[in-house]
């Protein structure tokens, strides 16, 4: 295995980590339009909080896609192939999720406008749930042959790991968007998302130990890198922890930051118990491992070359993005720019 492949191997899980980390508080954002607001402002508020974001940060999924693709054309189409409905469902979710803050930003009557406001939630619902689901699935072994074709039935999706998986990233994803718009919203609202956001972690001691039990039964990571899996499991109970606390004391930033690095280390935990496969199969009899999967030599050079030119600039814009959208949304910010897109 050779040091590209490796560095490809954790680009690719670094990419959905950040996608994860971004897009995270969109989807919570986008489901507390429904489970936090009181009325039609409040709901175009949330969604002017993250109009200047949201489509920037789903890009970091097509691109980890398109590195997975290029870097890993076994593993992109085994499983591409393997989950080709769970994906499906997940670019509906996303489609769904894309267009309503179009159409909300342009409806004429408050009806047009609550309808496209319950498409974003649907969709900010639901595309966590089943890209939760699909990854906790993909770590328990799926049924492939030696070619690296996967032959995935329902079950082997939709088990007690995958739907704890896929509650878990949705919960989180909600307790980020809570977290971030505390930071968004005046004192008085952040105030309140900081007191539900410190109710519900109650619910997440219990739900961490019930997924620490289920993955110790049905993945081998524990045994297999017992170190760095344990390690990670420890750093998301703290995060969670420190979470909780900064939730309590109405510390936004922190809660935001907290809720942050529990989901990156969600798709940490993933990783890096599969490598160095990146498909696991079912008894581990033909498991795709990082170096039959990966891209040639040259093609893994020519992309490195191009991840270093441009990374810079990527992470230029999105920082200065950030700056420029950095104050905090009320109703004078939507009387002045209703458009959420």
């Amino acid at each position: 295995m050779s040091v590209l492949q490796i560095l490809w191997f954790c680009v690719v899980a670094l990419l959905f980590a950040v996608f994860l980390l971004l897009e995270g508080f969109d989807f919570g954002v986008g489901m507390a339009t429904r489970f936090m607001a009181e009325n039609d402002t409040e709901r175009q508020l949330y969604l002017r909080a993250i109009g200047p974001h949201w489509d920037g940060n789903e890009v970091w999924l097509i691109t980890a896609g398109g590195a997975m693709f290029a870097a890993f054309p076994m593993w992109y189409a085994s499983l591409f192939s393997g989950y080709y409905i769970p994906l499906f469902l997940i670019l509906v979710a996303l489609i769904l999720r894309g267009v309503s803050f179009e159409f909300a930003s342009h409806a004429l009557t408050i009806r047009e406008r609550s309808l496209w406001q319950w498409a974003n939630f649907v969709g900010s619902l639901f595309a966590p749930f089943f890209l939760g689901m699909m990854l906790t699935s993909l770590i328990q072994g799926v049924p492939m042959d030696a070619q690296g074709n996967a032959w995935l039935g329902f079950f082997d999706i939709v088990n007690g790991l995958s739907v704890v998986g896929g509650i878990a990233v949705v919960y989180f994803s909600f307790l980020h968007g809570l977290h971030f718009l505390s930071l968004k919203m005046e004192k008085d609202h952040a105030r309140h998302m900081l007191n539900a956001s410190s109710k519900l972690y109650w619910i997440a001691y219990p739900a961490l130990v019930a997924f620490v039990v289920l993955a110790l039964i049905f993945t081998d990571f524990y045994s297999v890198h017992p170190v760095t899996t344990w390690l990670i499991t420890v750093i998301i109970l703290a995060s969670t922890i420190y979470g909780h606390r900064s939730a309590v004391k109405s510390r936004g930033a922190s809660a935001f930051i907290a809720s942050g690095v529990t989901l990156v280390g969600i798709i940490a935990f993933i990783f890096n118990g599969m490598f160095p496969r990146v498909m696991v199969s079912a008894g581990g009899v033909h498991d795709l491992l990082v170096k039959d999967a990966s891209a040639s030599p040259l093609t893994l050079e020519i992309m490195t070359g191009v991840l270093c030119m441009l990374l810079p600039i990527v992470l230029g814009y999105i920082i200065w993005s950030y700056v420029m959208q950095r104050g905090r949304v009320s109703t004078k910010t939507l009387e002045h720019s209703p458009y959420v897109g």
